[in-house]
């Protein structure tokens, strides 16, 4: 792997030491909840478990440390559109920090903010920098009507990028998109899910009760994520007005809560907020089947929870969900586009035991193929190519 150097040597470097020193830059962490913030959860604690280092730069308001790792938090704004979300710029603060640190790789999750610092002060310090892509920013703005940011976003997306040693995403299309933007140095950062949380052996009477408003009896069908536009929930009414015996439970919160709620009112659907830990693996052991109306993903975590919880997924064609779903094995794939065709694969489903039986079987297989063990395994690989290319 060829590595750039960006600034002067640093000294001080002990090429026979097994474990690493990592740094991390992320526009979000706890206490927020997202896939960027589960992915990095899992990744702390399995390079905690190798005895690896690690400081992390995030938003401040969150924990002072998680699995051994040091979190400096930096001061933000909120956002407007999402007040969850906050705006840290970089201050000098952080380059002397990350100097002290004395850090082998840089890696900056989703830089937008925060994330340039981490590019700058990498460069400087002559450290090898990972990048990674997480969220479909431009497609993003257009959705949210802000189109002359599109092209910003993506001439900012290509430049950050590019001063990375190696780039990062989830999906192979993912990969694809970016390679087409311009974006040089792309590897896949591998799918992970915590098969032992998310179980079968967590479905609960009392939780289906909960879920479905008091009627257990009924299909219980389930969205898990962020309330957003971007997350196309409102296609999910025709479903429910036009299959009879069926419910929804929505859970997560976000900036479209409200106008969901009314959205919904009258229709057979229970809003519950986060849920987190072993009261969200309940929640999708206790349903029947998930539903995946978004096409902007460059992943979609939540398809992985529920097939681990034996969930079969349906799911809106895109190529995050291709690569997540096997028609026919662990879901059915729909075209956004046709309302009528995630009625059809939710009736096909639920209509026919025996093939929701081995959906779900199919389901559970594939997601105990893949875990955070081998996904930071393979992360602290790339890490530990770009040590060995600058100690030589």
């Amino acid at each position: 792997m060829r590595v750039e150097n960006h600034g002067p040597a640093r000294t001080g470097l002990r090429p026979s030491r097994r474990a690493l020193r990592i740094a991390y830059f992320t526009e979000t962490f706890l206490p927020a909840t997202d896939g960027v913030v589960t992915r990095l959860r899992h990744t702390l604690d399995e390079l905690s478990r190798l005895g690896d280092e690690v400081i992390v730069f995030a938003p401040s308001g969150g924990p002072e440390r998680y699995a051994g790792a040091r979190i400096l938090g930096v001061r933000g704004i909120p956002f407007p559109m999402y007040p969850q979300v906050k705006l840290c710029p970089p201050h000098p603060g952080l380059g002397r920090a990350l100097s002290e640190f004395e850090p082998d790789v840089v890696h900056v999750v989703n830089p937008v903010i925060l994330g340039p610092g981490g590019v700058y002060y990498a460069r400087r310090m002559g450290v090898p920098l990972v990048a990674s892509y997480h969220t479909n920013i431009a497609t993003y703005a257009s959705l949210y009507r802000l189109g002359f940011l599109t092209n910003f976003a993506r001439r900012a997306i290509r430049g950050l990028h590019n001063q990375a040693n190696l780039n990062l995403c989830t999906s192979e299309a993912t990969a694809h998109y970016l390679r087409n933007e311009g974006v040089r140095h792309v590897r896949l950062w591998p799918q992970g899910v915590d098969s032992r949380l998310f179980s079968p052996e967590k479905r609960s009477v009392s939780w289906r009760k909960r879920l479905s408003g008091g009627h257990p009896e009924d299909r219980l069908l389930l969205f898990v994520g962020r309330l957003a536009r971007e997350k196309g929930i409102s296609s999910l009414k025709h479903v429910l007005r036009e299959l009879p015996g069926v419910r929804l439970a929505v859970v997560g919160d976000g900036p479209d809560r409200g106008r969901l709620e009314q959205e919904f009112s009258g229709l057979p659907a229970t809003f519950t907020g986060f849920l987190h830990g072993e009261d969200l693996a309940r929640a999708y052991a206790s349903a029947d089947l998930f539903l995946f109306p978004s096409t902007t993903e460059t992943l979609g975590m939540a398809m992985l929870e529920a097939m681990a919880s034996g969930l079969p997924v349906v799911a809106a064609r895109s190529g995050a969900s291709e690569e997540v779903v096997e028609e026919g094995k662990s879901g059915r794939l729909y075209s956004p586009k046709d309302p009528s065709g995630l009625v059809d694969a939710v009736s096909g489903i639920l209509g026919d035991e025996e093939r929701m039986r081995r959906l779900r079987t199919g389901a559970r297989g594939a997601a105990l193929g893949r875990n955070w063990q081998k996904a930071t395994l393979t992360l602290r690989g790339y890490y530990e190519q770009l040590r060995r290319a600058v100690v030589r």
